[in-house]
């Protein structure tokens, strides 16, 4: 996995803007992100009565990360009926699994310089 194997689903600029260039606090913000992903995907199914809450606080996080097609998709998520709830969610796992994949391909080009640097 390298960066080419980037999707789109994540614009890092964004991030790393917010970081200022500080590659470690960029690491550590896409790190957080995959742990409270492994949480929150549970969750966004309408079995879940947490699910709209659970959307909203993905739509947050990856604002902030610059995965703006998962922040889309969980805004429609959250603002649908209940009746279209579950493709809507389907689509903000859908969204969930380009945005992670991202993140991983990142990372991995991210230790793969610093290998190349030492």
């Amino acid at each position: 996995m390298a960066r080419r194997d980037l999707t789109g689903a994540v614009d890092f600029s964004v991030l790393e803007r917010l970081a200022a260039g500080d590659a470690t606090v960029v690491e550590e913000v896409l790190d957080l992100f995959r742990e409270q992903a492994a949480l929150w995907a549970p969750l966004l199914d309408t079995s879940s009565p947490g699910w709209r809450d659970a959307a909203h606080t993905v739509k947050g996080a990856s604002g902030g990360i610059g995965a703006h097609a998962l922040a889309d998709a969980c805004g429609q998520a959250e603002a649908c009926s209940d009746e279209l709830a579950q493709p809507a969610l389907d689509r903000v796992k859908d969204a969930l699994d380009a945005a992670l994949a991202d993140v991983a391909a990142y990372l991995h080009e991210r230790a793969l310089q610093s290998l190349r640097a030492s």
